[in-house]
């Protein structure tokens, strides 16, 4: 098939490579003449393990390329998906549609035959059908169908995501969309993946129901983990013995410093506003937002609290910068949050991050950004873990001892045994497992 995908960014770019991996002729359209030469160079704008190979083999292929005229690949096209940005809008927390809506008056004056438009872009219920409206009236002898498809890429693991998906959603009103949409994925026929036809405004709110869903269960863990410190339970022990429950499953219940990206922060954000547009408001969503809000500065009083409660001429390392690893995405890292308070508190910082100091260097004042996490350690008070990644996961913990000033360890992510750390003569905060005053764990002082 003949397909355009409008959008370069994350979404688009791993949906147009992934197309093109199957088969079909995939043309990716951008405004952004930068980021279109350096891809038509070869380089890669995001990090996404095997994005870079991925995209080069179907480019020598032949399958897929880069431009920023959108007419013409446009009246060619058989399917052209919507993958532009919808960020969260200054001033009252909707999603920003304008580069949705730009894209359709774009989409509207270059169809040429029947083409399906898709929203592929994450946009609230009723998106589909002002995009529907828009191209009726910029373009009123156009044949076109407008279908909805969200996606449901985890950042680290999209193109697995996108080749081997839980289900694929199409939300259509016109049956006409129904065969091109299953010619797209027909080769994931063969995974038998399931594909939900349902209508398009349900397909919209699946997307947001799904994101909120999951960003609340990763906000009840992190509250359960606090109480766990209060009554000298082990949160990783609970989320295990309810994950166990396979009404209830086990993933997305691992206690952390909350949640970030690019998804979670605006898709919670932007379902609370429109649930309150339509006069049926979403409380628990309400209160996870909140609660995630507030937690993010919530860890950086507990490293205050673990080092005494005054970190004022100190300095700390923070190991991790990114959301979440196999990533560069720094949108809504707790670490910012956890820095700037650290910093409000007159502690010095040295961060480490494999892939994310240069998306985190605009966004982080005053901030030294080491070579590695051993290099962060030195002369450090305290070394944090904030994301954790695989290069983190094993650490020289005797030399990271000898380098630092102090020897204390949080771990925000839970990635190592109480009694292994405290062994090298490190003292060890983690999140929501039994602690005594000292910060160190009662299950190590036991053995």
């Amino acid at each position: 098939m003949r397909i355009v995908m409008i959008g370069s960014g994350y979404v688009g770019l791993v949906s147009g490579a992934c197309l093109a991996d199957f088969g079909h002729d995939v043309v990716c359209v951008d405004k952004d003449a930068g980021k279109i030469d350096r891809l038509k160079a070869g380089g890669i704008p995001i990090y996404e393990p095997g994005l870079d190979d991925l995209v080069a083999k179907n480019v020598a292929a032949g399958r897929l390329s880069f431009t920023t005229d959108l007419a013409g690949p446009v009246g060619e096209a058989e399917v052209v998906f919507i993958g532009v940005g919808t960020p969260t809008r200054r001033g009252d927390g909707h999603a920003d549609l304008s580069y949705v809506y730009g894209a359709a008056r774009e989409i509207a004056a270059a169809l040429r035959r029947f083409t399906v438009v898709v929203t592929k872009s994450t946009v609230p219920v009723g998106t589909g059908d002002e995009v529907e409206r828009i191209i009726r009236e910029t373009n009123p002898a156009a044949e076109f169908a407008v279908a909805s498809n969200p996606e449901f890429l985890r950042e680290g693991a999209a193109i697995e995501d996108f080749k081997r998906p839980d289900r694929i959603v199409v939300g259509i009103e016109d049956e006409r969309a129904r065969a091109p949409m299953e010619q797209v994925y027909r080769p994931l026929y063969l995974n038998k993946a399931p594909v939900l036809f349902t209508r398009r405004r349900t397909s919209e709110l699946i997307k947001y129901a799904a994101n909120a869903f999951l960003a609340m269960k990763i906000t009840f863990i992190n509250e359960i983990a606090d109480l766990c410190e209060k009554v000298g339970a082990d949160v990783q022990e609970v989320s295990r013995g309810i994950g166990l429950d396979n009404r209830i499953g086990a993933k997305f219940l691992h206690a952390g410093p909350g949640y970030g990206g690019s998804c979670f922060p605006k898709d919670t954000l932007a379902l609370v506003k429109t649930a309150q547009d339509f006069d049926s408001p979403l409380r628990l969503i309400e209160t996870t937002v909140a609660v995630n809000d507030t937690r993010k500065r919530a860890m950086a009083r507990k490293v205050v609290a673990a080092m005494g409660g005054d970190v004022r001429g100190k300095t700390i390392a923070m190991l991790g910068l990114t959301f979440k690893p196999n990533t560069d995405d720094m949108r809504e890292a707790p670490s910012i949050s956890i820095i700037q308070a650290l910093q409000d508190a007159g502690a010095t910082i040295r961060a480490y991050d494999p892939e994310g100091m240069e998306a985190a260097r605009p966004m982080l004042e005053n901030v030294h950004y080491a070579r590695s996490a051993y290099d962060a350690a030195e002369g450090s008070a305290a070394v944090v873990i904030v994301t954790e990644w695989d290069a983190f996961r094993a650490l020289d913990l005797a030399r990271l001892k000898s380098l630092m000033a102090e020897p204390l360890l949080v771990d925000l992510r839970n990635i190592y045994r109480a009694e292994n750390v405290v062994a090298e003569g490190l003292r060890y905060v983690s999140i929501g497992r039994p602690q005594d005053e000292d910060g160190e764990k009662l299950a190590a002082a036991a053995e």
